[in-house]
């Protein structure tokens, strides 16, 4: 039953996935059946992206009817697809090649005959994205990008990131070229807009990402400023894992009756994850984290601090433990690098600040360990939900000390989380049973990768083969000889195949300023020595040189040195012997 939500009074509250029951009320269904354009479902496709989440079920209808979208849900349960797919789909249904791209050059036309008819210089274009994406951190910016780019490629549209910590050169040179969308922290965006480097008016889909996240941060009254910049007809989505600390104000200003969903409450309990809570003293808590740390699979420590985030890393590479940190102090590249070398494989073990508690989504981690307890519920929460992701199942560990007992304990029941306490050592029976059942998960990730891989390699195959079968079909001229190519290639047993005019256009400029010799034998007969198809396979006799004087010259001393070298009595005769032989 519908249930208005509280602060909200005109808003309609749609709950009707709720707990255990959601997965029975809700059958699976694919993106097609959703209405999903195809070009972004056969790109999802080559992904592994076959069937939609819940909340993506629940929430890409009335987004893709262009209505305002209020969606929560828990940490991992694919809310970034959620908005992305809507937004991508809008603004290729209006067309950077249609008729927005038409009314926006006859704009951009009528200002420039505006000033020069004023006498003055016409000014530089200013950038107009058409989507806009606001994020808490850089990192989660990246990450959004890394999932909106395959979409927004599929649909001819071009994505640009727009964050602080960096110069913003790259960022400006995006914008200029003719960003689509933006995917930006709101503090380097307003300073962009400071410096007039681009312009908001032209936006139709806004979305907010981790809205709450970025009210704790304080980055409330930018994300206003923001969005008064956008015109009201604009479609506003804002999704995050729970709504409080002032994200009703947003609502209530600038999204105009939204579809509010939630598919899970952002305290629901994860069914495939399961919480320990393994009582240590300060002496014996590294030797019990390097226990939990050693192993295959990918873990990720949390502690309170940068420095001790530093630290941890550095002591447990001491320990023979591949480990690399992340956290605030980093500058923004050693921060991806940081990330790519845990993501990639390179290392099992990232330590990190609560920087990585939001947004980053990096499969396979089997285990979360809080070094040191968070002091709010929330983080605890989204801590712990960078495990047990996408029906897979994980593990996660709090290590109390007897000084933190009681506030631990406290933030665990205020999160829901009812476990005893267990009292433990590095080599207690409850830490090996652990362990063991982390590296089993940790090959179930590994076999899970393996195969994925394996049916996106067969899909991408299969995508090729049919669009050699359609260029075969074709009765046009092109198409027809696309098609002799293509076979040509089959037919070859390795290397590159030429095109279908049998030369590449490469090899035909390269001809004519070629300084190899170019031997005729006579008026019907030329070969080039540097490239070209054979003629035949007889020897050709040399008749005439037909290079340059200084091609010849050059060939003669380059000749003379090698001679030089292999003569026995080279110590003999000095560069007089190949000088005179240069100009002969």
């Amino acid at each position: 039953m519908a249930r208005r939500w509280r602060g909200q009074p005109n808003v309609r509250y749609s709950s009707r996935y709720d707990g255990a029951s959601m997965s029975e009320a809700m059958q699976s269904q694919s993106f097609d059946d959703l209405g999903v354009p195809g070009p972004m479902t056969r790109a999802l496709a080559l992904e592994g992206k076959v069937t939609a989440f819940p909340i993506q079920q629940d929430t890409l209808p009335d987004s893709l009817a262009g209505r305002d979208i209020l969606g929560r849900g828990r940490t991992g349960s694919g809310k970034t697809l959620a908005f992305a797919i809507p937004m991508v789909a809008r603004l290729a249904s209006h067309g950077s090649g249609t008729r927005a791209a038409v009314e926006e050059f006859e704009r951009e036309k009528n200002r420039i005959q505006r000033e020069r008819a004023s006498g003055r210089k016409p000014s530089r274009r200013m950038p107009h994205p058409r989507g806009l994406i606001l994020a808490p951190t850089r990192e989660l910016a990246n990450q959004i990008d890394e999932v909106l780019a395959p979409l927004a490629r599929a649909m001819r549209l071009t994505t640009v990131t727009v964050y602080g910590g960096v110069k913003q050169g790259q960022q400006v040179a995006g914008l200029n070229a003719g960003a689509d969308i933006v995917v930006a922290c709101p503090g380097r965006l307003e300073d962009l807009l400071r410096q007039n480097l681009l312009s908001l008016e032209s936006v139709e889909v806004a979305v907010l990402d981790e809205a709450d996240e970025m009210a704790d941060m304080g980055f409330l009254p930018a994300v206003e400023r923001l969005l008064a910049q956008i015109s009201d007809r604009a479609q506003c989505l804002l999704f995050s894992a729970t709504l409080d600390h002032g994200v009703d104000k947003l609502v209530k200003r600038f999204l105009h009756d939204p579809k509010i969903h939630s598919v899970d409450e952002a305290t629901s309990p994860v069914a495939l994850m399961t919480h320990h809570v393994f009582l240590t003293t300060r002496d014996g808590r590294f030797p019990l984290v390097c226990a939990l740390a050693k192993g295959q699979g990918k873990r990720i420590l949390f502690t309170r601090t940068k420095f001790q985030a530093e630290k941890l890393a550095r002591r447990l590479r001491s320990h023979d433990i591949p480990a690399t940190d992340l956290h605030g102090n980093l500058s923004q590249r050693q921060r991806d690098r940081n990330l790519a070398l845990f993501t990639d494989g390179g290392v099992n073990v990232l330590v990190a600040t609560d920087v990585a508690a939001r947004g980053i989504d990096v499969s396979g981690v089997a285990l979360v360990v809080h070094v040191d307890p968070p002091n709010d519920p929330k983080s605890f929460l989204h801590r712990s939900g960078r495990t047990a992701r996408a029906g897979h199942a994980g593990d996660v560990v709090t290590l109390v000390m007897p000084d933190q007992r009681r506030g631990a304990l406290r933030v665990l029941r205020e999160a829901g989380i009812h476990v005893k306490p267990v009292s433990v050592r590095e080599d207690s029976p409850e830490v090996g049973e652990l362990v063991e059942r982390v590296e089993r998960e940790a090959e179930v990730w590994r076999r899970e990768s393996e195969e994925a891989l394996h049916a996106a390699e067969e899909r991408a195959a299969e995508a090729k083969r049919q669009m050699r079968l359609d260029r075969h079909d074709d009765d046009t001229p092109a198409g027809m000889a696309t098609g002799k190519a293509s076979r040509r290639k089959e037919r070859q047993p390795s290397g590159k195949a030429p095109n279908a005019n049998g030369r590449n256009k490469r090899n035909k400029r390269r001809k004519k300023t070629s300084n190899a010799p170019r031997f005729v034998e006579d008026s019907s007969l030329a070969v080039n020595a540097r490239g070209g198809r054979r003629v035949h396979r007889k020897p050709i006799r040399v008749v005439e040189d037909l290079r340059g004087e200084d091609a010849k010259r050059h060939d003669r001393q380059v000749a003379a040195r090698v001679e030089f070298r292999r003569s026995p009595d080279r110590h003999k005769r000095g560069d007089a012997t190949i000088a005179m032989a240069g100009r002969q």
